[in-house]
């Protein structure tokens, strides 16, 4: 059944138990050297070992789970750069299930492969958000398919704070639990799952400076729009939704915007130091503690590493 409303963290238990045959529980990960270059301690909750290589195939298995079989029998329909695209893929793979994906024609190559092999049908459109949404709308129109929202859907929060509650389970003594903006629906329910175990910890997010939708929205209150999306964190060029927006503005103590040079030094460290592939998207709160280290200093402090997906022939680095 649907989620009508903001996920509870009993509700997120309960989602929680119903994905795990379809997702990975994922490393928390530390590095000594970040840790003293730092100056504080860092668990990275690893979801570039998810399936489909991110954090996504939580939220895309609670959400067609969440589906009747009347719905399954349309099929589903999104709009993804990538990583959401995958994760609606295979999990529609995974209950055999028709999936239509409409994909910007700049959308990283090793995504839209990744897709393709999932068996999705890829319907590629401008790259403009407003490209996505009417090309989307016109796949749902013919198809009957239900619409799976990569963040402004309950189901979706609800599947994302599985990920949060998996790294405070297993470090249940952080400071500061920490995500990437884009959309925020990792945001989102990274929010409801530390408030409900760690009351006391500060929920902060971390969004690049060409994409501060977020940061915008959440200093003024009202919600504000992108004005560019030229990002290198190409998961983060979304704009928050009405659900997330509320979420956040209920839920997060702070978001704190870096620079396209930190995030690339940033993601080079990690690469470097912990000798793991990141995207450009999961540097960016790790960015924004390298940024603000008095801030940070002596804490321990959880970050969630969103994906992997990252095309090894077009680095940044």
């Amino acid at each position: 059944m649907k989620l009508k409303s903001i996920p509870t963290f009993h509700q997120v238990e309960k989602i929680h138990e119903r994905i795990k045959p379809y997702i990975n529980q994922t490393p928390v990960m530390s590095s000594t050297a970040i840790n003293e270059i730092s100056g504080c301690e860092i668990f990275f909750k690893c979801e570039n070992f998810q399936k489909v290589g991110a954090f996504k195939m939580r939220g895309a298995a609670n959400a067609l789970l969440a589906l009747s079989e009347t719905d399954k029998a349309k099929g589903v329909a999104t709009h993804s750069s990538g990583n959401h695209a995958q994760a609606v893929a295979l999990s529609a793979k995974n209950h055999g299930v028709k999936a239509f994906i409409v994909m910007p024609e700049n959308a990283p190559a090793i995504k839209r492969a990744a897709t393709a092999g999932y068996g999705a049908e890829i319907i590629t459109c401008e790259a403009t958000l407003a490209a996505r949404e009417s090309t989307l709308n016109k796949v749902v129109e013919k198809t009957g398919a239900t619409f799976l929202h990569p963040y402004n859907n309950y189901d979706v929060i609800g599947g994302q704070a599985t990920c949060a509650k998996e790294l405070i389970e297993e470090v249940p003594d952080l400071n500061v639990v920490m995500a990437p903006v884009g959309g925020g629906g990792l945001m989102s329910g990274t929010a409801i799952s530390t408030k409900a175990l760690l009351p006391n910890a500060q929920i902060i997010g971390a969004e690049p400076e060409w994409a501060d939708d977020a940061f915008r929205s959440f200093k003024s209150g009202k919600m504000q729009y992108n004005t560019r999306v030229d990002t290198i964190a190409d998961g983060l060029r979304t704009n928050l939704g009405p659900y997330t927006f509320e979420i956040i503005t209920k839920l997060v103590d702070d978001i704190i915007t870096v620079s396209e040079e930190e995030i690339v030094a940033a993601m080079r460290m990690i690469w470097e130091r912990m000798k793991i592939i990141i995207e450009p998207s999961c540097a960016v709160p790790f960015a924004a503690v390298l940024q603000q280290k008095e801030r940070f200093a002596g804490k321990k402090v959880g970050i969630i590493i969103t994906g992997g997906n990252v095309d090894v022939n077009n680095l940044p680095f």
